[in-house]
């Protein structure tokens, strides 16, 4: 496999811009690229997934152990032509001491060659220094080739590229120049998703133009091709999709078979979703069904509610214009209609949302009222303790399980009563209070952190054995003229 890990001497560096017209621009050349993002993160990879035309999957030291990012890579990457990585902050930035989790320790575990990408504004010789220092700093890191960003103009490239030859060893794929063009709006969590970014298709293209017009793109499938056989990585098979194990949400088999619909909120107000958590869903049994919480009216016939991340404040206004979707949903609920969201789906099942000096109503289900900040309240990592009070539990009947996760937010949520009911304490990251996390509420569960369907957490599958459950449940009731 073809492959390369783009990454940067430092954060804001241009990376993600540079790794998006790569993608595109390879695509253009008729080569099938599968992406790949290292760390926590929707946004990046929703723009990367359009650029290429495949769904990037995310890597994750936190989250994964090594054997499941290598099979993962290597999963995923089958039939592409290449496989591009997008780090995240530095090379060599992580949270640990060591570096065992940072860029550079993900391309040596993936022997995979790094692309550097400088933001060399205000540089000259000093550009030199840099490079012998990332090369000297971890000799096992093959770093390949750099892409100069943000240039002057031709007369700072040229200055640059002169250093670099005459004090470096390490090639100049590319030298971008600053053009505005190039740039993605961004807000408080990032780049503004291309689900919501108008023209995100053409904004696309036009990066890919300026990448293939700077960068030398057949060195740099060169040096993608240097990267040695996986086979030679010792990566692990490819296992199928696991089935729920005992205490996972196993069931008789003719329950598992029966047949579910998932509402998801898939819109510009709601769609930050793991790729490979509604794989998981579908494999558990589900059928995905989409729903505009800016324009339904009313929920279509679903037996359960999924609401991920986003950006409701954005769309604060409209969502609350939609009085009829918020009305059908909060009856759903109050009626037992099994739901899980995460973040911004929270947010929109509060009392209300305020931001920027305006307040908004919600679906009023939670029975408090979301207020956004200037810095964020919760971010990065977590790690989540089972109360014993969630809904579908990593271990029912068993010691209470400890959950890795992530959280992303500049809300909070204010006015809770005391007597709320909690799926996780948690050990590490802030949650809804600093302490705890996962509302849940009838059979909704609520909770800022992140999850992901991985080794260690495999929710999707219990979800919908838990919806597979209350659905039966409701039947034999009906069916015993008890009533809904």
């Amino acid at each position: 496999m073809n492959r390369l890990l783009i990454s940067a001497a430092h954060k804001s560096s241009g990376k993600t811009t540079l790794t998006i017209g790569l993608c595109a621009a390879l695509r253009a050349r008729g080569l099938s690229v599968q992406p790949f993002k290292k760390g926590p993160d929707f946004i990046d990879p929703m723009w990367l997934s359009v650029a290429a035309g495949r769904d990037c999957h995310n890597l994750d030291f936190y989250l994964m152990s090594r054997e499941e990012i290598q099979d993962t890579f290597a999963t995923r990457s089958r039939g592409a032509d290449i496989a591009l990585i997008e780090g995240n902050k530095g090379l060599y930035d992580g949270l640990n001491l060591d570096g065992s989790n940072s860029n550079a320790a993900l391309a040596n575990l993936l022997k995979t060659p790094v692309v550097l990408v400088i933001d060399a504004r205000g540089m000259t010789r000093g550009i030199a220094p840099l490079i012998l220092g990332y090369q000297a700093f971890d000799p096992d890191i093959h770093i390949a080739g750099v892409i100069l960003n943000q240039l002057g103009g031709s007369r700072h490239e040229a200055k640059l590229r002169a250093v670099i030859e005459h004090y470096t060893d390490v090639q100049v794929l590319g030298a971008v120049h600053h053009d505005d063009q190039l740039t993605i709006v961004e807000r408080h969590l990032g780049l503004m998703p291309s689900n919501e970014a108008a023209g995100a298709r053409a904004k696309i293209d036009s990066i890919a133009d300026m990448i293939s017009t700077h960068v030398d793109l057949d060195r740099l499938l060169e040096v993608a091709a240097q990267a040695p056989r996986l086979s030679e990585v010792e990566l692990p098979p490819s296992p199928s999709l696991p089935l729920p194990q005992a205490g996972e949400g196993s069931e008789p088999s003719a329950l598992r078979a029966a047949p579910i619909r998932l509402g998801i909120a898939r819109d510009a107000a709601f769609g930050f979703y793991y790729p490979g958590d509604l794989e998981a869903l579908r494999a558990a049994g589900a059928e995905l069904v989409p729903f505009d919480t800016l324009t339904d009216s009313a929920l279509p016939a679903v037996d359960a509610l999924f609401i991920g991340g986003g950006f409701p404040e954005v769309h604060m206004g409209q969502l609350e214009a939609n009085a009829s979707l918020r009305n059908d949903i909060r009856q759903s609920i109050e009626s037992g209609i099994p739901v899980y969201a995460e973040c911004g789906g929270l947010m929109y099942l509060s009392r209300s949302l305020s931001w920027k000096g305006k307040c908004h109503e919600m679906v009023g289900v939670i029975p408090g009222n979301t207020v956004m900040h200037d810095r964020p309240k919760g971010r990065g990592y977590v790690l989540l303790r089972e109360t014993g009070k969630g809904l579908w539990p990593l271990a029912p009947g068993k010691t209470l399980a400890e959950v890795r996760a992530h959280e992303f937010h500049y809300s909070s949520l204010e006015n809770l009563p005391r007597d709320i009911h909690y799926a996780y304490d948690v050990l590490r990251g802030t949650g809804v209070d600093g302490t705890h996390d996962g509302i849940v509420y009838k059979n909704m569960l609520a909770c800022y952190a992140h999850m992901r369907d991985l080794e260690g957490n495999h929710w999707a599958a219990r979800f919908v054995n838990f919806v597979r459950t209350q659905k039966q449940s409701a039947g034999k009731a009906q069916a015993g003229g008890i009533g809904p």
